[in-house]
């Protein structure tokens, strides 16, 4: 795993909805120097778009996938 356990924290608060059926939400937070560290804060030039976007197929595709699966 790239995070180590005092770099990220996860979260989960329950309730019960008007519905009456559970819900969860989670929260998950990691420590900025983490994120940098793996490319991945937006800060670093590494973070931006460097070269073409893929193909129109590749966004039809995930698009499908999308609305097939609710996502």
């Amino acid at each position: 795993m790239p995070f180590t356990q005092e770099e990220i924290r996860i979260d989960l608060m329950c309730r019960i909805a008007e519905d009456g059926h559970w819900r969860g939400t989670l929260s998950l937070k990691a420590d900025a120097r983490a994120l940098w560290r793996l490319g991945l804060h937006p800060g670093q030039p590494t973070s931006v778009v460097d070269g073409p976007s893929p193909p129109a197929w590749w966004h039809a595709s995930g698009e499908r996938y999308a609305r097939r699966y609710g996502r």
